[in-house]
This record gives structure tokens, C-alpha cells and sequence, in this order.
């Protein structure tokens, strides 16, 4: 606890506020101090350090921190539910950021298109922390996280928004901050944040460019914001800073036409870029095996039955019937003209580019201490942990995180 508040004072002297000492206090109904987990969408592991981010630095150093690999694909909407879930994206059901099922008829479910997205039976395979906190009494408010608008198992956060990109990073903070100025019986024990400036700016200019640099300073500056709002309020909360995947620099001189894989009419498209999921037009079924089978440059195909083992994916109903995957870097695009973002993500999970963040900091964690690269699906059992609670089914291990912990919080496993 005396680490935890030392964390506070540094930040307080980064950010120019005063440094009173604090006296930090664990409250909320459930009597444990309360669980913050933030996502930066798209924050590489290697963009600490480097200037940008002095409070998200100081939280890693007080704390606990480690390289994650993001679940497959490494793309926003499937890893976020991961996170929350602690099973992989086959096993939760919501296996890409664009889906089709064939039990739900008529319906697409696609992110960019804004299509299905709250429809709960995408989503319903899965139980997120949130449902089970709310569901044992527990207060959860959410602001932005995939999946938190919907009514999944007819539960939502008791305070949950629908995504708005036009709210700044400052604004977001400040809500979640307002959550806590209740009485400690109506604080939340468990608190969600999302920000996607990072992944924005990644996509846009590269995941190196100063633009992307400039939107992790500004998440920054409003963390800061949150420590200090906290430690104004005297709250020692445990807080976990993730991002679900990383980001490599793309090219327009990187890119695999489909139709250079397979003839046109044989195939139906459902997602491409990184990676590409694609189904046979009835009755040319042979044809697109015959052409998919065959060795490509910078791109291996297989069918849904023999996607390698270490891809955890594959045995859903909504992965369609052949996954082709690029090398990092290259693009599987539907038009040979389409056009490139500067950045991108969704490819091999054990890729370098793709590797996500992980850092935790309070009462729970033990400091400057550095952790041995961890699976998302691990976050879920730790998050379960700091709430009290016993973790639905799951695919991940607190094990791998178990170094990083309080004797007092080992001895509650």
C-alpha cells in the first residue's frame, strides 16, 4: 500500500499537481479496493519509455508489467471480449471484428459497417466480468468497451454508454472519476476504459508516426488526470492497463489480391486485409480448395479443419471455411487497387508487431517487477481475483502472473 501511494506522489510531481501525502483507503461495497482495467487500443509494448508516456511509465515501474500475446486474430473486437472473458475468440463466439452465422439468418455482423453490433446473439458464448460482478451484487460501470452496450445474458454495467469517438480522452477519464465521488457503497467495484486515439492514429499514420505519438501523449496526460483524481479521493484502486493488440507498418507495395489466390466467382469473401476468411460459392467448392491449396507467396491458406493448433481457432461455427493468413506486413485485398492504411494488425499473434500491453499497479502488486510475456486469456482470472469472485470456465492461468502478486493475494487464490 505505501508502494502504491509512493506511485501517486511521483505521478502528482510528473503532472505539476501538489504532493500531499495521501492516506489510500479500499472502499467500495464489496470491501476489496476496487478494479480499474484500461485499454489503449492499439499501444505497442515498445512505445513505453520513449518520453511519451510518463504516467503510464511510472505505473509499470511501481508495479507489475509484461509483453501479452493478443488472442487470434489480433484485431479489436475479438481480443477485448477475450480480455473480459478469458476464453479465446472460438470459444466465445465473437472470432472477428466481421462475422456471418449461420444460425442467425440475414444478419451481418461487421464493426466498420456498424451492423449486429448489439444484438446479444453474438455475443452471448461468453461471460464478461461484468455480468458475473453484477449478477453477485457487485456495482460494474463501463465507458466504451466493446460488448458493454449490449445485453448479454439480459445484463448490462449498471452505468454503461454507447461509443462516441467525439469524447476526448479527458472527458472519459472525468466520467469514470465521477463514479467515484458516491459513497463507497455506490462506487463501482469494477471499472472499464477504453480509449482508441492510438489505434486511430495507427492505422492512419503508422504505428511510429508523430501522430501516433501525439494521441499516447494525450491518453497520458488524462491517466495522469485519473491518478490523481483517485489519490485526491484517497482511493488505492488496483489498476490494469492493457491494450488488445499491437500495430506494423503497412504498404500499397504489399498487397495479394484474392483474386491472384482464387478465381472470383469461386469464393465468397467475409473479412480480409491481414488475414482473409472465405467460403466457397455453392457448387465450386473443389475449385477453391484447388486453388487455395496451392503454395503462395507471403500468404498460407488452410482449410478450417487444419488451421495449426497454436492459432487456438477454427472450431466455431462462424469461421468461415478457409482462413488465409499474411506475412506481417502484406495485405489480402479484395480490390488490387483498394486502398492501404499506413498501419495495420490482425496477423499471426506470435508476431513481434502484433505483441499487446500489460501493466498492473496497487494494493495487489508488487513493484518493479517485470514478468516473463503472458496470454491475454490470462487477465480474466487475475481480474476475477481482484473482485472476490470465482472465474467462470476459462482458457486462461494466474499462474504466469503469480510472481507478480502480494503473498497476501496469493494466499486468496
Amino acid at each position: 500500500m505505501a508502494r502504491f501511494s509512493s506511485l501517486l506522489i511521483l505521478i502528482l510531481c510528473l503532472t505539476g499537481c501538489e504532493t500531499a501525502p495521501v492516506t489510500p483507503r479500499a472502499e467500495t461495497a464489496s470491501g476489496l479496493p476496487p478494479v480499474i482495467m484500461i485499454s489503449i487500443d492499439g499501444f505497442r509494448p515498445d512505445s513505453l519509455h520513449r518520453g511519451d508516456t510518463p504516467t503510464l511509465d511510472a505505473l509499470a515501474e511501481q508495479g507489475i508489467s509484461a509483453p501479452m500475446r493478443p488472442s487470434f486474430p489480433s484485431i479489436t473486437f475479438p481480443n477485448h471480449y477475450t480480455l473480459v472473458t478469458g476464453l479465446r475468440p472460438d470459444h466465445h463466439g465473437v472470432i472477428g471484428n466481421t462475422m456471418i452465422d449461420p444460425d442467425i439468418a440475414g444478419e451481418v455482423f461487421s464493426v466498420s459497417r456498424k451492423t449486429g453490433l448489439d444484438d446479444p446473439r453474438w455475443w452471448d458464448n461468453g461471460t464478461p466480468a461484468w455480468v458475473t460482478a453484477q449478477m453477485h451484487g457487485l456495482m460494474t460501470a463501463v465507458m466504451f468497451w466493446p460488448g458493454s452496450d449490449v445485453p448479454i445474458l439480459n445484463t448490462r454495467p449498471e452505468i454503461w454508454y454507447h461509443f462516441d469517438p467525439k469524447r476526448t480522452p479527458t472527458q472519459r477519464v472525468d466520467t469514470v472519476l465521477s463514479w467515484f465521488e458516491h459513497p463507497p457503497e455506490k462506487r463501482p467495484a469494477l471499472s472499464l476504459l477504453y480509449f482508441d486515439g492510438v489505434d486511430h492514429a495507427g492505422h492512419k499514420y503508422g504505428p511510429f508516426a508523430p501522430e501516433t505519438r501525439a494521441a499516447a501523449r494525450e491518453i497520458d496526460t488524462a491517466l495522469a488526470r485519473l491518478i490523481n483524481g483517485l489519490s485526491l479521493h484517497h482511493i488505492a484502486a488496483n489498476i490494469l492497463v492493457v491494450s488488445d493488440h499491437g500495430m506494423t507498418t503497412l504498404s500499397p507495395q504489399r498487397i495479394i489480391p484474392l483474386t491472384s489466390l482464387a478465381p472470383a466467382k469461386s469464393m465468397e469473401v467475409v473479412t480480409s486485409g491481414p488475414y482473409a476468411g472465405i467460403n466457397p460459392v455453392p457448387g465450386h467448392e473443389r475449385d477453391l480448395a484447388r486453388a487455395l491449396s496451392i503454395p503462395h507467396d507471403h500468404v498460407t491458406c488452410w482449410p478450417k479443419a487444419r488451421i495449426p493448433e497454436r492459432l487456438h481457432y477454427g472450431s466455431n461455427p462462424r469461421v468461415p471455411a478457409w482462413l488465409c493468413l499474411a506475412e506481417t506486413g502484406w495485405t489480402l485485398a479484395r480490390d488490387p487497387h483498394e486502398h492501404i492504411s499506413a498501419g495495420g494488425h490482425g496477423y499471426d499473434m506470435a508476431a513481434p508487431d502484433m505483441m499487446a500491453t500489460f501493466i498492473a499497479s496497487g494494493p495487489a502488486f508488487l513493484s518493479h517487477k517485470t514478468l516473463q510475456p503472458i496470454d491475454n486469456v490470462d487477465v480474466y482470472p487475475l481480474l476475477m481475483m481482484l473482485l472476490g469472485l470465482l472465474p467462470e470456465n476459462n482458457d486462461g492461468s494466474l499462474t504466469p502472473l503469480q510472481g507478480g502478486l502480494r503473498d497476501t493475494y496469493r494466499a486468496i487464490q
